[in-house]
């Protein structure tokens, strides 16, 4: 990425969000990327961002970053008529009766959480398993359960990326758990219905919108649902797709 801003005349360099001595006013924008600790830290971190922003130009912006750092967005989106991945909030100090749950194979997630952390899978006739799990995770954070979506072992999960107006690629994801790794494909060309659903999700928070990634799972019957909508550090796949790439350095300067 700092080569491609080299190349376009562009003087680059890295700030850590943590470090007391790194100075967001001496950048011109701030593009946040690879933040992932901050789910140990939130307050803090959503701390840094007004401050980063009331410094300097701040991308995305501060306030649809601070409304994206909590998974519980996605019963909003419900709310307003996106298909989503059904879930249940599990409140900290609280966890449900999983035999009450309609699902037999279900992933169990926090709700602030990034690369896969404290993200497990229980197969069926594992409830005990999971149980256990959230009452050990559930002390200190809030939870999410989900069913595991029997697509994404052969179609995937699929992250459609978009840069500054359009999506420029996508890439097929094997379930990433807790102390795997993530495995990609190479970059694909998004399909009809991904482009329209991912166009829905986006349209009612494109203003200021540098880069997001909808990850997006079928259902039993074919159609599309929201797995995840990432707007502040997610991975572009960038190495996937050298336009999007040069797309995304240009849109960094013409931010």
């Amino acid at each position: 990425m700092l080569d491609a801003l080299n190349s376009l005349g562009v003087e680059a360099g890295t700030l850590a969000w943590d470090d007391p001595a790194a100075d967001p006013a001496a950048f011109d924008l701030v593009v946040v990327r690879s933040t992932w600790n901050y789910i140990h830290a939130l307050p803090d971190f959503l701390v840094w961002m007004k401050r980063a922003a009331a410094a300097t130009r701040l991308a995305n912006p501060a306030d649809v970053m601070a409304a994206n750092c909590d998974k519980s967005y996605l019963f909003e989106l419900a709310a307003a008529g996106v298909p989503v991945i059904p879930t249940v909030n599990v409140s900290r100090g609280t966890w449900p009766a999983l035999d009450r749950l309609p699902w037999d194979d279900l992933v169990v997630k926090p709700r602030v959480g990034a690369a896969s952390f404290a993200t497990k899978r229980f197969r069926p006739g594992q409830k005990p398993q999971a149980e256990a799990f959230l009452r050990e995770t559930c002390s200190a954070r809030d939870m999410l359960i989900q069913p595991y979506i029997d697509s994404v072992d052969g179609h995937g999960e699929r992250s459609l990326v978009w840069i500054a107006g359009e999506l420029t690629h996508s890439v097929r994801k094997n379930p990433r758990l807790a102390g795997g790794d993530e495995m990609v494909s190479e970059a694909l060309v998004p399909e009809a219905d991904e482009r329209a659903f991912a166009q829905r999700v986006l349209a009612p928070r494109r203003a200021g919108l540098l880069y997001a990634r909808v990850d997006v799972a079928r259902a039993a019957d074919g159609s599309l649902m929201l797995m995840e909508l990432e707007l502040v550090e997610p991975s572009l796949f960038l190495k996937q797709s050298p336009p999007a790439l040069s797309r995304f350095a240009q849109a960094i300067v013409d931010y």
